[in-house]
């Protein structure tokens, strides 16, 4: 039996040159909350999914993916979030607050076919390293790579945070040795703190 991507506008299906182009096929969760929240990402009216029904992985950001093993997986809660939705789908996108996001979209060109020469060849999508040939496409993965820089951002921020507070703690437990007088005159000059204090 075929197997066809569900998702509305999307023309993928299971065969070779999907194979050959690494797109999988993932069939909708058995938990009703999980599989309610796929339905409502897709924005297809009237849509039952079924259990032959399934998700090419081209809807799902590459962080929602297990491939750790032989057969690529989704992670557990992992939900569609990359579609190309007619206009009137569209949801008005947040913009985002801070300094280095603005001048990053400032410094986006607008159009990018104008900033290609003009006998430069087209890259093709047969191999993961090549820009993609649709716009479309191109936006989604730009979209993933600035959602992963902020991911990124926010993770070093929360690691300075507890080595912070790991350092703090530190500081407090060597006072209080010295207060004991159980910390003798030449470990009190010995470096304690982690890098970056």
């Amino acid at each position: 039996m075929p197997v066809f991507c569900s998702a509305c506008g999307c023309n993928n299906r299971r065969n070779n040159e999907s194979r050959s182009r690494g797109i999988t096929f993932h069939k909708f969760p058995s938990n009703r909350t999980v599989r309610k929240r796929w339905v409502v990402a897709m924005r297809r009216r009237g849509f039952v999914a079924t259990d032959s029904s399934k998700l090419c992985s081209e809807h799902f950001k590459t962080d929602d993916f297990d491939r750790t093993g032989q057969t690529v997986r989704l992670r557990d809660g992992s939900i569609p979030s990359v579609f190309n939705f007619q206009s009137h789908l569209q949801k008005p996108v947040a913009k985002r607050g801070t300094r280095t996001s603005r001048k990053a979209e400032e410094d986006l060109p607008l159009d990018l076919s104008q900033h290609l020469p003009e006998n430069e060849p087209q890259p093709n999508d047969d191999h993961p390293y090549a820009l993609p040939s649709s716009p479309t496409r191109l936006k989604a993965r730009l979209d993933e790579a600035l959602a992963r820089v902020a991911s990124l951002e926010q993770e070093k921020l929360n690691a300075e945070v507890r080595v912070r507070r790991a350092n703090k703690i530190i500081r407090s437990l060597l006072d209080d040795l010295k207060k004991k007088n159980l910390i003798n005159e030449q470990s009190k000059g010995k470096p304690y703190f982690c890098p970056g204090r």
